[in-house]
């Protein structure tokens, strides 16, 4: 397989989650900039990912779409950037568990609590979720007085649990906590979180009208 690596985004998209990703990542890649009124949906992209949304990438000839399964395939196919614990590890099962608890409860919590949706409290054992507050109950107490969620180190499932507590919190989706205002500060201040952020942020710059 080739080792191109092409990433596809908009910088006002969850898209910024996989740059922080690939900066972490250390390789070489080439961006494609999509806007919302016509590039998600030109044929090209849509052969690409039909579902039409951002991010995606594509590694030789693999399509990868869906923020968690990026970070996944990424920190395997670049095991070099340690960003996961290797197979076998002890700590692969906690890696695993924080990552895909933000993929999927934390996601759908935060989407439904800004649609103004909320789980009727003998609906709960309907929603994948339950509910906001024993969702974010949960991540609370497994994020309380630690630094990272798998092994000794920073890993992907950081990443992508850091990523969501850091735009939750700064745009108010996320009810701040002590434990989580802990656990981000020191994330926001990592090398490639910042060269992630100055990338994305001047290219949102470039797209406001003079």
């Amino acid at each position: 397989m080739s080792d191109d690596l092409v990433f596809y985004t908009n910088p006002q998209s969850r898209g910024r989650i996989i740059r922080w990703m690939l900066e972490e990542v250390g390789r070489p890649y080439e961006t494609h900039i999509l806007d919302y009124e016509t590039g998600l949906k030109s044929d090209a992209y849509l052969a690409i990912n039909p579902m039409g949304k951002v991010p995606a990438i594509t590694h030789g000839g693999a399509v990868i779409t869906e923020c968690a399964a990026i970070c996944a395939y990424l920190a395997d196919a670049f095991p070099e950037a340690g960003l996961a614990p290797p197979p076998g590890d002890r700590a692969r099962a906690p890696y695993y568990r924080w990552l895909f608890f933000a993929a999927g409860p934390v996601e759908a919590a935060v989407t439904d609590r800004m649609l103004g949706a909320q789980v009727p409290p003998d609906k709960e054992r309907m929603a994948g979720y339950g509910s906001y507050d024993r969702t974010f109950d949960t991540l609370e107490r497994a994020l309380d007085g630690r630094e990272h969620l798998a092994g000794g180190g920073f890993s992907a499932a950081d990443l992508y649990v850091g990523a969501h507590l850091d735009f939750g919190l700064r745009f108010g989706m996320i009810t701040p906590r002590p434990a989580f205002e802990q656990y981000v500060a020191p994330l926001r201040e990592r090398p490639a979180y910042v060269r992630a952020q100055e990338i994305d942020d001047a290219l949102v710059a470039a797209q406001q009208p003079a």
